[in-house]
C-alpha cells in the first residue's frame, strides 16, 4: 500500500507486492501461485510486519515470471 501510494505520488514504478518467504522478502509486479492458496484476513491480529491481509500457500511461486525457491 505505501509503495503504490509512492509511486503514484512521485512517478515512480517500484515493485509493489511483498513475497515473504520463511528466509526473504522478494518484491515484484506480478504473483502466479501454482497450488492451493488461502487468503487471510485479520485485522485484530496482523502480522509483525503489520499486514492484515494475507495469502498462505505451499505450493509453487512464481514472481515476474521466476519460480522462487524455497
Amino acid at each position: 500500500m505505501h509503495v503504490i501510494r509512492s509511486n503514484k505520488k512521485n512517478g515512480k514504478n517500484d515493485p509493489p507486492i511483498t513475497v515473504k518467504t520463511y528466509k526473504k522478502n522478494v518484491y515484484g509486479y506480478e504473483v502466479v501461485i501454482k497450488d492451493e492458496s488461502t487468503v487471510v484476513y485479520r485485522p485484530d491480529k496482523p502480522l509483525s510486519c503489520g499486514a492484515r491481509v494475507w495469502i498462505v500457500t505451499h505450493g509453487d511461486v512464481w514472481l515476474d515470471g521466476k519460480k522462487l525457491e524455497e
